[in-house]
């Protein structure tokens, strides 16, 4: 499945062994990894090249897939900028869940939402999802925003371990239905 996602100002597309270097430089700052429960650090060669292979297994697949993970190209320059994650999708019902990541030269911009919206849509309007479950850790008050401001709420508190410097954190859960997207007409293409 090699399926791309083209927004105004961005392509979300499958990983390929050409993006490990943005993937490193993108991935290896403790500011960003601190938000990313499952991201390491440092973030080596060794992690990218077993994520890429992973995503590969992934969209090379010919049944309906549990996730779908994009590397966010910024167009036209055509230079990983980030990550967005279509992931734990239970088919039967109809949920998913799943993150994001901007390096640090692009965030304060708007590709974030930008890449974040557009895996909501094509999470509801292409698979048919009816729920989306994500969250924000403790202190993430851009995500928190942004993820208010698609109209997510927040549905519950649990804890968890930051994998980058192994703090015992919060997570705050957030839900969106397919039903509340929709009435706040989200749902046009861009």
């Amino acid at each position: 499945m090699n399926i791309q996602i083209k927004t105004s100002r961005l392509t979300l597309r499958p990983w390929n062994e050409e993006d490990i270097e943005q993937l490193i430089f993108g991935l290896n700052e403790l500011k960003l990894a601190k938000w990313l429960a499952f991201v390491p650090h440092p973030y080596t060669a060794s992690h990218a090249k077993a994520w890429i292979s992973r995503c590969q297994q992934i969209s090379g697949s010919d049944i309906r897939p549990a996730a779908y993970e994009f590397a966010v190209e910024l167009k036209p320059e055509r230079i990983v900028i980030g990550g967005v994650s279509l992931n734990k999708i239970d088919w039967e019902a109809g949920t998913g869940g799943g993150g994001i990541w901007i390096a640090k030269n692009y965030r304060g911009c708007g590709y974030g939402r930008e890449a974040f919206e557009a895996k909501i849509r094509f999470a509801f309007s292409e698979l048919g999802l009816t729920k989306l479950v994500n969250g924000y850790f403790d202190g993430n008050e851009s995500s928190r925003a942004m993820q208010r401001k698609l109209g997510y709420r927040r549905v519950a508190e649990v804890a968890n371990r930051c994998m980058a410097d192994g703090r015992q954190t919060i997570e705050h859960v957030t839900t969106l239905l397919r039903s509340d997207w929709e009435d706040r007409g989200l749902t046009v293409q861009t």
